[in-house]
This record gives structure tokens, sequence and C-alpha cells, in this order.
């Protein structure tokens, strides 16, 4: 069976303060009450260290929200994959749509990160999703395709069994909308559909798709009722220890 997951990508939010006070009352509520999925939180860079210290990480993954394509070197500014794995971190995402859009991160560029990711131990929760255009000229197949071919179909399939697909919807992340849960597996089932087509249908059904785009308590049953669905990257409803848990609930 495939894994079930819901992660939070905390983007650019919390202080560290905050943070550590957010993370340990998910570990705790957690702890207490054992989820019925694999849950994930990817936070800033400068969270890391602190929360992996406490973190009871057989219940709560911790991941990165990115980390830079070069080893290591003159790129001031820049956090490596050794780095993150070194902090304790065991997930990094990976072609977020606000990292190509806003930093013009490239397949070519992402295709380096997931490797240096993988070499260094870490499991990439990897996104591809479609703009409203091209959702409006329905070719959010060939999008989502190409963004897989472009920057991990270079792997083997032993390799690739470390990538977590997240589909995220551009039109629909922070915008209040959501695709349907019909829309979401549709999508889902054709991705499935083309990783069985590069790998083999067994590789296709270990893999897990996360969906992204305004999933909240309310609607998180209906999406993971879903077969292809195998749970959420969640933005804005993970700052909320209440909401996550609404979410990750909804795996109950």
């Amino acid at each position: 069976m495939r894994k079930k997951i819901v992660a939070g990508n905390w983007k650019m939010n919390m202080n560290l303060q905050d943070g550590i006070a957010l993370a340990k009352e998910l570990n705790e509520t957690l702890t207490a009450e054992k989820p019925n999925c694999g849950v994930v939180i990817c936070t800033p860079f400068i969270h890391l260290a602190s929360i992996a210290q406490f973190l009871n990480q057989d219940i709560i993954g911790l991941g990165a929200e990115n980390c830079a394509d070069k080893e290591k070197g003159a790129y001031t500014g820049e956090v490596s994959a050794e780095m993150v794995k070194s902090t304790g971190a065991q997930y990094v995402i990976l072609g977020h749509s606000e990292r190509r859009e806003y930093y013009a991160e490239t397949p070519e560029i992402l295709k380096e990160k997931v490797k240096l990711a993988l070499k260094n131990g870490l499991k990439v929760i990897f996104c591809i999703g479609e703009s409203l255009e091209e959702r409006e000229a329905n070719k959010q197949n060939e999008v989502v395709k190409a963004e897989l071919e472009g920057s991990v179909f270079n792997l083997t399939a032993e390799e690739f069994a470390n990538i977590v697909i997240a589909y995220e919807p551009i039109w629909a992340i922070g915008t209040g909308k959501t695709a349907t849960a019909e829309q979401a597996e549709e999508i889902h089932a054709f991705i499935r559909s083309v990783v069985a087509d590069k790998y083999g249908a067994e590789v296709a059904d270990a893999t897990s798709i996360l969906y992204g785009g305004s999933c909240k308590p309310g609607n998180a049953r209906e999406l993971f009722a879903k077969p292809d669905i195998d749970g959420g990257l969640i933005g804005g409803a993970s700052l909320k220890a209440a909401d996550f848990k609404g979410i990750i609930d909804a795996w109950k």
C-alpha cells in the first residue's frame, strides 16, 4: 500500500519562536492521538535544526522548503541539500510553483536540486501543476507530464521511489479556489498513468501523489476519498495546529 501523507508547507511564515511553538503543539497533539497517515512539516531553513531536536520523527517528518542546485562553495545565501540533511530533516519540497515563478527555477535547475537532495538521503516532495491559462486551454495534462519529464524522469526506478509527487493547480493556491474532487482525481489518475508508462505499474502504484491547492478541513475528506489522491500538501491551513489536525483527521 502506498503511503498516505499530509505535509505542511509553512512558506515564509512564522518567526523562530512561533515556529517552535507550533511544532511543539503539533508534536504533543499527534503523539497523544496517533495520526492515520504520514505527517510532514516543511519549515523555513532557520527552524529546522531547532525543531529537529524535539520532534518525534516517527510521528512527524521534518522537511525544508527548498535546497540549492549546487553542492557547496561560493554561493552566498544558499543552503545545500547536505546542510538540510545535517539539521535532522528527512524531506525537501522542490519545484513549487512559487519557486518556479518568482525565482525562475527551470526544469534543468530542478533536475540538479533533485539529484543533490537524493544524493544526500532526502526524500523529495516534487511539485507540478498548471496555471489558470493552461487549464482553460485544456493543457493541464501536457504541462504536468512535461514537468515530470524535465526534472525527475531521468531518475532510475530505485531513485524515483524517494519521490512524492504533489499536484498543485497554480490557480487554486491561496486563492480559495479548489479543484473539485473529480477534477483533482482525474489529473491524479493521469499523473499515475504517466509514471506507469515510464516506470511500470508497480512503481506507479507505490508512488504517493498529494493534492495541493486550498485544501482545508472542510474539503479534505472528499478529496482524500478519491482513489488516486494520497493526501495533501497544505499551505495556509498548516499554520494553525487545529486546521492542520482537521485535515490529518480526514484519514480517520
